[in-house]
């Protein structure tokens, strides 16, 4: 019986692990996290300077990454305002402590466009720091590179874009340590973050449970509580405690017998 307990305990682990590496291998438009890995530092880009920088010339320390398109008609202004109110409320000094990378992955944007965003979302934010927030554009390919090996996955819906709205936390070599998700961020977060990433320590994201219980709906542009998946996770759940309660009335009616 105790066997059999185990056997079953294994099993709804084993099922929770293999449906969330199924639900991000399936992923097509959210995050697929790729904790650990390190980004590409040889692709090019222009920024809003209109010169030509590698990630690798701009990474040297805690870096915030974020993809965004500049005529989004809904979250990306929001994640971006979110982001500018985290840079004003941290403790930690922007060009100092870490820097900034926001990257369009709309081919159509341009540096000007670059520029004319920038300077919307930096007011907040001293004017001797804001040259620590680069803001990026690019050709297909390198957005295709650095899009995937972020694990960040966006499809074309006519001049629009279905997309998840999170920012990726680097370390100073490029590697991905944290994914906050959503469009506000607690000041605390992104400062343990930074701290973590300056360490080089990549850290699972507690609210990624978010990720398996909820899916993005490219129609309503926003995610969808996944009611199906989250049943069939309960139902392994309650299996399993019925069992150990099984397990437990058996052994007591065996002792009483025994009496």
């Amino acid at each position: 019986m105790k066997n059999l307990v185990l056997i079953i305990l294994l099993g709804v682990l084993g099922h929770s692990t293999y449906a969330q590496t199924s639900v991000q291998r399936d992923v097509e438009i959210g995050i697929v996290e790729r904790l650990g890995e390190t980004i590409p530092l040889n692709l090019k880009f222009i920024n809003e300077k209109n010169d030509t920088v590698t990630l690798g010339s701009l990474i040297n320390k805690p870096t915030i990454l974020s993809f965004v398109y500049f005529d989004c008609p809904s979250i990306c202004s929001t994640l971006l305002d979110g982001v500018s109110e985290v840079v004003r409320l941290m403790d930690l000094s922007l060009g100092k402590d870490y820097d900034i990378i926001t990257i369009s992955f709309n081919t159509k944007d341009t540096p000007e466009k670059s520029r004319e965003k920038k300077q919307n979302f930096v007011q907040k934010i001293k004017e001797a720091d804001r040259s620590s927030w680069h803001y990026l554009t690019g050709e297909l390919p390198n957005i295709q590179s650095i899009t995937e090996a972020a694990g960040f996955r966006y499809k074309p819906t006519g001049v629009d874009f279905a997309h998840p709205a999170t920012i990726i936390m680097l370390s100073p070599t490029g590697k991905i340590t944290r994914y906050l998700y959503g469009t506000n961020y607690l000041p605390f977060d992104v400062k343990m973050a930074v701290v973590e990433a300056r360490k080089g320590l990549a850290s699972p994201t507690s609210s990624k449970i978010l990720d398996y219980c909820f899916a993005y709906d490219p129609r309503g542009r926003s995610y969808t509580l996944q009611v199906t998946r989250l049943m069939g996770t309960f139902s392994l759940i309650v299996g399993f405690f019925f069992v150990v309660y099984l397990f437990i009335s058996s052994r007591r009616k065996s002792s009483k017998e025994v009496k």
